[in-house]
C-alpha cells in the first residue's frame, strides 16, 4: 500500500490558487536568508543539516505481543493476530493480538477481582510507591519508550524524546503526590475510588494519553482495562513491562489490543464503572449513547478545531513559532492543533510573509533523525483524509502554498500546507483536518475574532497573541474553548486540567480536576 507521491497534491495548471516555491530554494548552505528574518537581504546561510538518526536498536521488538491480563501475557482466545507498521517505512513491526469479546470481559473481571481483593482497600500512601515507581522507570526508559513511539506513531524522535516521554512520567509522579492525599483533596467530602474503568485511547499520543488516564485512576483507588489504537498498540504493550518491573499487584492494570469493537465492549460491560475516551467526535457520541441510561461516569476528550487569533500588537516573531507549533507540532494528529489561524486584518501580508518563510525551514521525513520536524502520518486511512480536505481547500478557492520539500517514495507523508483567502463556509475552515493543514483567515475588531473564533461546533483550545493583558483576560471570558493559551500554544502541564465544550467532550484529564473523574465523593 505505498503512496505513491504522484497522488499526492501537486502544484495545478497556471491561473489556479496555489504556490509553491521551486524546489532548489529549500533553506540550506547556499541559498539566501529570507527578508522577514530580519538579518539582512541576500546573505548566504552559512550551513546545513547532516543526517543525526536515533538508533532503532535502543527498542528490542518482540514478533509477537500477547493480551496484558492479570499481570501476564496470554495469547488471544480467537488464536488471531494483526501486524502494526511503521508509518514512516510502511514495514511490519510486529505482531499484536486481536482480543474477542470474551478476552475483553475476562479482562474485566480480573480487574474487578483485583480491585476488591487489594487494590481498592490499599492505603493511599502504598498505592503512592507504585505510581513512584512507574514514573521512576519510565524515566529510566526513557529513550527506549521514544524511539518505540516514533516508530510505532511516525512522530519526530525529538518530539518523543522531549514531549511525549517526559510528560507521561511527570504525570505520574504527579498523581503518585495525590494518592495519599485524597482525604484533604475534597474538602467536606470523602474521595472513594469508583471501581473499574475502562480507557480506550487514541493513536496520535499514545504513551501520553495512557499516562493521563491510567496515572490518576491508579491514584484514586481503580483497577483499569486499556484499550490501545489498533495502529498504535506497541507502547502500551511496553507499559505492561513496566507494570511488571514495578511489581504493581496482577489485574491492576489489564491491556487488551484490537479493533473498535472491543473497546465497546468494555464500555458496555456491566462490570466497569467508569469510561475514559479519548478520540474522534463520532465515536464518542457512540459511547454516550451506550452509557446513556447507566450509572457509570464517563469522560470524553474529543476533536477540535482550535483558532489561533494574533492581533497587531503582538510579538509577531514570536507568535509565528507559537503558530508553527500549533499546527504542525506532531503533523498536526493534536486535537488541540490551532488549525485555523485569525490575524488582524493590518498585519496579515506581513505575518503570513513571515509564515511562509517559517515554513520553508521544515524538515519533513525520517522520524528517527533528529532534524526532523514534520515525521509522517499515522496511518493510510489519515494520510488519504488530509489529502482530500487539501483538494478540497483549492477547489473551495482558497490559496495554498506548501514549500518545497523532498517527500520520501514510501511512508505516509504529506507537506506542510498553508491556505490564505479562506471563508468561514469552506470545509478546511469547519472540519477537523488532522493533520500538517493551516488556514488563515482575518478579523478587524476584538468582537469579530470571537464571533469567528466560537463558530465551530468544537470548543477544546484557543490561543491569543497580544501585548495587553486586559485583552487577553477579555478574549479568555468570551472563547468558547476549554482551554485558552496566551502569548504561547501546546502547553501542557500535569496540574493543569484539559478538556472541551460543544462536540469536543466533556470532563477535564490532568490536575485534580483529573482525579476528581476517577473518584465517588460522598458527604463527610
Amino acid at each position: 500500500m505505498s503512496q505513491d507521491d504522484s497522488k499526492r497534491p501537486q502544484p495545478s495548471p497556471p491561473g489556479t490558487a496555489i504556490a509553491r516555491r521551486p524546489a532548489s530554494d529549500s533553506i540550506g548552505r547556499g541559498t539566501e536568508t529570507p527578508a522577514s528574518w530580519g538579518l539582512g537581504e541576500g546573505q548566504a546561510i552559512p550551513w546545513e543539516y547532516v543526517a543525526a538518526p536515533e538508533s532503532r536498536d535502543v527498542v528490542r521488538l518482540k514478533d509477537r505481543y500477547g493480551l496484558f491480563i492479570g499481570g501476564e501475557e496470554v495469547a488471544p482466545s480467537g488464536d488471531q493476530w494483526f501486524t502494526t507498521l511503521d508509518p514512516a517505512t510502511e514495514e511490519p513491526l510486529a505482531e499484536v493480538a486481536r482480543a474477542t469479546v470474551e478476552d475483553a470481559e475476562h479482562a474485566v473481571d480480573v480487574a474487578r477481582a483485583a480491585y476488591e481483593q487489594r487494590w481498592g482497600s490499599l492505603p493511599g500512601r502504598e498505592r503512592a510507591k507504585y505510581l513512584f515507581r512507574i514514573a521512576r522507570i519510565l524515566q529510566e526508559r526513557s529513550r527506549e519508550f521514544a524511539v518505540l513511539e516514533t516508530l510505532d506513531g511516525g512522530k519526530p524522535i525529538k518530539e518523543s524524546r522531549d514531549v511525549d516521554v517526559p510528560l507521561a512520567a511527570a504525570h505520574f509522579w504527579y498523581y503518585a503526590g495525590w494518592a495519599d492525599k485524597l482525604e484533604y483533596a475534597f474538602p467536606g467530602r470523602e474521595a472513594r475510588p469508583l471501581g473499574v474503568a475502562a480507557q480506550v485511547i487514541p493513536w496520535n499520543f499514545p504513551l501520553l494519553m495512557l499516562a493521563w488516564k491510567v496515572a490518576p485512576a491508579l491514584a484514586a483507588g481503580d483497577t483499569v482495562v486499556l484499550k490501545p489504537a489498533t495502529s498504535t498498540p506497541l507502547s502500551a504493550l511496553l507499559f505492561a513491562d513496566v507494570c511488571r518491573q514495578a511489581e504493581l499487584p496482577p489485574g491492576v492494570v489489564n491491556i487488551v489490543t484490537g479493533p473498535g469493537e472491543i473497546g465497546m465492549t468494555l464500555v458496555k460491560h456491566p462490570g466497569v464503572d467508569k469510561v475514559a475516551f479519548t478520540g474522534s467526535t463520532e465515536i464518542g457520541k457512540r459511547i454516550a449513547r451506550a452509557v446513556a441510561g447507566t450509572d457509570k461516569e464517563l469522560t470524553l476528550e474529543l476533536g477540535g478545531k482550535a483558532a489561533n487569533i494574533v492581533f497587531d500588537d503582538a510579538p509577531l516573531d514570536q507568535a509565528v513559532e507559537g503558530v508553527i507549533t500549533g499546527i504542525f507540532f506532531n503533523q498536526g494528529e493534536v486535537c488541540c492543533a490551532g488549525s485555523r489561524l485569525l490575524v488582524q486584518e493590518s498585519i496579515v501580508d506581513r505575518f503570513v510573509e513571515k509564515l511562509k518563510d517559517r515554513l520553508d525551514t521544515l524538515r519533513v521525513g525520517d522520524p528517527l533523525d533528529k532534524n526532523t520536524d514534520v515525521g509522517a502520518i499515522n496511518n493510510a486511512a489519515q494520510l488519504a483524509k488530509i489529502e482530500e480536505l487539501v483538494e478540497a481547500g483549492v477547489e473551495e478557492g482558497a490559496r495554498m502554498y506548501q514549500p518545497a520539500c523532498e517527500i520520501p517514495a514510501r511512508g505516509y507523508f504529506v507537506r506542510p500546507t498553508l491556505f490564505t483567502d479562506v471563508a468561514l463556509s469552506h470545509r478546511i475552515a469547519q472540519e477537523e483536518i488532522f493533520g500538517p493543514v493551516l488556514s488563515v483567515l482575518t478579523f478587524r475588531t476584538p468582537d469579530e475574532a470571537v464571533e469567528k473564533a466560537n463558530n465551530s461546533p468544537y470548543g477544546l483550545s484557543a490561543g491569543v497573541w497580544t501585548d495587553k493583558g486586559s485583552r487577553i483576560l477579555s478574549m479568555v471570558k468570551r472563547l468558547r474553548a476549554g482551554v485558552v493559551w496566551a502569548n504561547t500554544f501546546n502547553r501542557f502541564d500535569p496540574t493543569s486540567p484539559f478538556g472541551g465544550y460543544k462536540e469536543s467532550g466533556f470532563g477535564r484529564e490532568g490536575g485534580l480536576h483529573g482525579l476528581l473523574a476517577y473518584v465517588d465523593l460522598q458527604p463527610r
